[in-house]
């Protein structure tokens, strides 16, 4: 079974003008997502910022979405890291605080190669009893996941149940789709790509656009389910504009500018990202009324 099907939202880190996580703005964000038909939380990922937490910080993060979500949802927790004893580390603590599943993201900056994957993540894997989703974005890490690796992880790990696909290869995808004949779930990584995966067996989207488009979002994946390709194609199309503009500057600068002026949170970065520069949050703002929500 799934760990879910649908749109899991990439949710933000809301933070201070001070740097300082802004818990009672998370719990706003998190009920708004609940209540927005959101069918799982993915907390501490990329657009978390987890990059720029301590592991005090990320944990403590991760257990008040647990406490905030009290299992509404699935609640899936970014453990992953550039070193395999952290990234074991950090997704024992997640288990112990009851998450449902952890994503781990390739091995960052150092990266490695084809066995030096399979070696860190069936080590981490093996080190917890909750599921697994593999995290490919090689625009981030510098390296990707091959196919033959996701498919020899999956049949050796019982645990390694999906992978969130954000390589934007479709070639690739499609090619992972075939050769691994349902062994593992597959999930869009990228907003514009939703209905192409879903087209090739995917279960869904880890999405960044749910953060500000919980229902939207939610209904791109409802309607291929339910056998209403059109629909389900009008809305991805009808995104792409406002999907655009969210990544018209490194993630996730737009899409907290987004969630600012939804007066969602108080839209606060840590260094090394930065304000929006002011013609790409005019972008933002012109994507987003013509899309519906500001």
């Amino acid at each position: 079974m799934s760990i879910f099907t649908g749109s899991g939202v990439a949710i933000v880190t809301p933070m201070k003008a001070n740097g300082e996580i802004d818990y009672p703005a998370f719990e706003k964000l998190i009920e708004f997502q609940i209540a927005g038909g959101t069918d799982a939380i993915i907390v501490c990922g990329t657009t978390g910022e987890a990059s720029t937490q301590s592991h005090e910080e990320h944990l403590e993060t991760v257990k008040f979405c647990v406490d905030v979500v009290k299992k509404r949802v699935p609640v899936i927790a970014g453990t992953g890291s550039n070193c395999t004893e952290t990234a074991v580390y950090l997704s024992k603590e997640a288990e112990s605080y009851g998450v449902d599943a952890v994503l781990l993201v390739s091995p960052y900056y150092n990266k490695a190669t084809q066995n030096g994957l399979y070696q860190h993540f069936k080590t981490t894997a093996n080190a917890i009893n909750i599921p697994v989703i593999l995290y490919n974005v090689p625009s981030r890490t510098g390296c990707n996941i091959l196919p033959e690796t996701v498919v020899r992880l999956a049949k050796d790990c019982k645990n390694i149940v999906a992978i969130k696909e954000a390589s934007g290869n479709i070639s690739q995808i499609a090619h992972l789709a075939a050769i691994s004949k349902g062994c593992i779930d597959i999930y869009s990584g990228n907003d514009d790509q939703i209905v192409p995966i879903l087209s090739l067996g995917g279960k869904g989207v880890i999405s960044v656009l749910a953060n500000v488009a919980p229902k939207e979002t939610h209904n791109i994946c409802q309607y291929y389910f339910d056998g209403k390709v059109k629909e389900s194609c009008d809305e991805q199309l009808r995104a792409l504009d406002l999907c655009n503009a969210l990544f018209c500057e490194v993630n996730p600068i737009p899409v907290k500018k987004a969630l600012e002026l939804m007066k969602m949170i108080p839209g606060g970065l840590r260094l090394p990202l930065t304000e929006m520069e002011p013609a790409n949050t005019e972008r933002l703002t012109k994507a987003m009324k013509e899309y519906g929500i500001l």
